[in-house]
């Protein structure tokens, strides 16, 4: 039988679809982009934290273990029922919310803004930022991560395969290269403090085998940006 390829489906029925299977299914990415995220994060006991696009709360969880006041946002309610059945997630809250629109929240409340292997989903780009930093305090910073527009150059956009029919689907992606992720921040007024590039290695493709194809090829975009004053 001829491979239909990929099914591309919005990007919300995607991401239900994928919950079933999104903590289970070997993703190296998401192995590769946790370290450096953990790094950047550094000590949240006692702040107050949004993780926006948390999809099964990796990242929400970890920070509520680690002492923050955290709030998960997303649009899927797939992806929410996952993240509120994990263990743990007592002192994490998660809401509903499309993160391309106004975040439902006052400026300046978060000390700590994440927004992790979302961002690729996004066509506005540089509304997405204004917003992570309107809620970040002054004195606060963001972290951001996505799937690096390399890979793109192997035809990879974020995938899964469905456990029923084994057929690839992928959640619409928009499509943008690493100065777009660059300019829209400093277009948002955030100070660049860090941005690094990140590819995948031995270490990586044994524990996820899906990774030897991108040995040495760039697969992760991390930035961590600061709100300027004013």
């Amino acid at each position: 039988m001829e491979d239909p390829g990929p099914l591309v489906l919005p990007t919300r029925d995607g991401y239900d679809l994928w919950a079933d299977v999104y903590d289970t299914d070997g993703n190296p990415l998401v192995l590769l982009e946790e370290p450096h995220v953990i790094r950047l994060l550094g000590d949240v006991r006692g702040l107050r934290a949004l993780d926006v696009g948390c999809g099964t709360g990796r990242h929400t969880v970890r920070l509520a273990q680690g002492g923050a006041d955290v709030i998960g946002l997303d649009f899927s309610e797939g992806m929410l029922t996952k993240a509120r059945e994990k263990a743990g997630t007592s002192a994490a809250r998660f809401m509903q919310h499309d993160i391309a629109t106004r975040l439902p929240f006052e400026s300046e409340t978060f000390d700590r803004v994440l927004c992790c292997l979302a961002l690729d989903h996004v066509v506005n780009l540089r509304s997405v930022f204004s917003e992570l930093g309107r809620v970040c305090r002054r004195d606060g910073f963001l972290v951001t991560s996505v799937m690096h527009p390399a890979l793109l150059l192997k035809g990879v956009q974020a995938h899964f395969h469905d456990s029923s029919t084994g057929r690839e689907i992928r959640p619409a992606s928009a499509i943008h290269q690493v100065s777009d992720y660059v300019m829209a921040a400093v277009e948002a007024q955030l100070r660049l403090d860090a941005v690094s590039e990140h590819a995948g290695d031995r270490s990586l493709a044994d524990q996820a085998p899906r990774a030897e194809r991108y040995i040495g090829w760039p697969m992760l975009l991390v930035m961590k940006s600061t709100p300027l004053s004013g």
